[in-house]
């Protein structure tokens, strides 16, 4: 890293590029500097920066030693509808597609193939160091994953008979059953069953465009963790705007005991 510079950007490797900053207080310039013009990019914060962007359904076949397949996902789906009969509330809408479904199932802790993501760097990073638990490498992560129509574009340049269900999907549920998405600017991404994220952008990046980075991984120092969560409460993100329910309100509440100067 140059002397007095923030962060330090590495060479794109496949399509995704490493930055580490020195401190989480260099986010903000890093966002500001290199990708304020660059609005299509999503982000997801996480705990640990050795963690791979695996979909909760990824860690489950995985932790019972179970092959991801179209069939298992079929039933696993298919059960999920019948267990959620009367538990929608009033008058659900019952012409969802498939996502859709998925969607609903990923924010009542369903195993889904999809991942969160939010429009919003901040609540990314909010999301990185929210959890008092220190991440085993030192360093905490938020994803920076491009727009997807580019991504797309690009990747049926190399492949030109990629079909829908070959490529990553962004997904934009449009029911009103579930606030916390709203507030938290959330949407989902999909890649083909037994992929990650990175792994499909690795696999299907175009050769010919290297410096081109689809996915960027910035690591972050884990010091500073109440700073910062108490400094992004006063930018109005914490647990009680970003999950607009009683969970929300309780997790707020437990923040402001248990870190010094966490104001209402």
């Amino acid at each position: 890293m140059e002397k007095g510079k923030t962060y330090e950007e590495l060479t794109v490797d496949k399509g995704v590029m490493d930055v580490n900053l020195s401190s989480w207080k260099h986010f903000h310039d890093y966002v500001v500097t290199e990708m304020l013009d660059y609005y299509q990019y999503i982000w997801r914060g996480q705990l640990d920066a050795e963690w791979g962007l695996e979909t909760s359904l990824d860690r489950l076949f995985k932790k019972h030693n179970k092959k991801p397949t179209t069939a298992r996902l079929n039933r696993h789906m298919e059960k999920f509808k019948l267990a959620s009969r009367g538990r929608r509330g009033e008058n659900p809408r019952r012409d969802l597609n498939e996502n859709e479904w998925w969607a609903i199932g990923q924010h009542n802790s369903l195993a889904t193939p999809l991942l969160d993501w939010t429009h919003s760097p901040f609540v990314a990073l909010y999301f990185a160091f929210e959890k008092q638990q220190s991440p085993s490498s030192g360093y905490r992560a938020v994803w920076a994953l491009g727009d997807s129509k580019n991504i797309v574009t690009a990747i049926r340049k190399v492949k030109p008979s990629a079909t829908d269900d070959s490529v990553i999907t962004y997904i934009r549920p449009q029911q009103d059953e579930n606030t916390r998405l709203v507030n938290q600017g959330g949407l989902f991404t999909r890649v083909p069953l037994g992929s990650t994220v990175r792994t499909w952008i690795e696999e299907n990046h175009d050769k010919d465009e290297e410096n081109i980075a689809h996915l960027i991984k910035i690591k972050i120092p884990d010091s500073g963790r109440e700073e910062c969560l108490r400094t992004l409460n006063m930018m109005n993100i914490n647990h009680a705007t970003l999950f607009p329910d009683l969970y929300g309100a309780s997790q707020h509440c437990n923040k402001a005991l248990s870190i010094e100067k966490y104001s209402n």
